[in-house]
């Protein structure tokens, strides 16, 4: 019986990581893509523009400008708006919705696809350009595994993985040409994700802008379901 409740418990320890996704993820499994020490870190700025505080307070918010150069724009996720402070000017408060999925492993996507590497870059980032699901760097593609599908040797869609930590990996990146929607390429290559991270033993999450009906329809058909709502706060260090 004591074992029983330990699991509980650390179930919902591992759990709570997803309240603070950069931050979990910039202390453990992606610390090598990390700027910055125990009151503030960030990713790399070629790698992704989230950021993380320890808490929201005004030593925290000083010691993020520091790993910040004039111009620089990042993201923060929590629970609650962050007011700026200091030197930092707030861009906007944008409301998230973090789904989870705890399924079994969906079927196969029953569409060609292919793993996406370093030189499909400048393609990956052109159809981010276009599409804009969310940021996508230079680097971006270092933090996991990226596939996406061709036609007439055109990137038409892909998806990816981006933060990971104590057992749960998101998907992200998400985006199909406007020209190729409507033919299930987006769901296709989510579901290959989920059942890769499925196969790690891993559990599979994304985060969706509050405002994105369509997103959530595509998300909820392929079995996910909300957890909580969050805020990113973008804040700007002026040049």
């Amino acid at each position: 019986m004591r074992g029983n409740n330990s699991s509980v418990v650390q179930t919902r320890a591992d759990r709570r990581l997803l309240d603070r996704p950069p931050w979990s993820a910039l202390t453990t499994t992606h610390s090598r893509f990390a700027l910055g020490d125990g009151l503030a870190r960030r990713y790399r700025p070629d790698v992704a523009p989230m950021a993380a505080l320890r808490e929201d307070s005004p030593e925290c918010l000083q010691a993020l400008h520091g790993l910040m150069q004039g111009g620089d724009v990042v993201g923060l996720f929590s629970s609650e708006p962050v007011a700026a402070s200091g030197n930092l000017k707030l861009i906007a408060h944008k409301g998230l919705e973090q789904m989870i999925y705890e399924g079994g492993k969906p079927p196969p996507a029953g569409h060609e696809y292919e793993a996406l590497t370093p030189d499909d870059v400048p393609e990956m980032m052109q159809l981010a350009k276009l599409t804009q699901p969310g940021p996508f760097a230079v680097r971006t593609i270092e933090l996991g595994g990226y596939i996406g599908m061709r036609c007439g040797g055109q990137l038409v869609a892909m998806a990816g993985e981006r933060m990971r930590f104590g057992g749960f990996t998101e998907i992200s990146a998400v985006c199909t040409h406007p020209d190729h929607r409507g033919r299930g390429h987006a769901s296709a290559l989510v579901r290959v994700l989920m059942r890769n991270i499925l196969d790690r033993g891993e559990t599979p999450f994304l985060h969706i802008f509050t405002d994105n009906t369509r997103a959530r329809a595509l998300y909820r058909q392929l079995g996910f379901s909300h957890r909580r709502s969050l805020t990113v706060t973008i804040l700007k260090r002026p040049d």
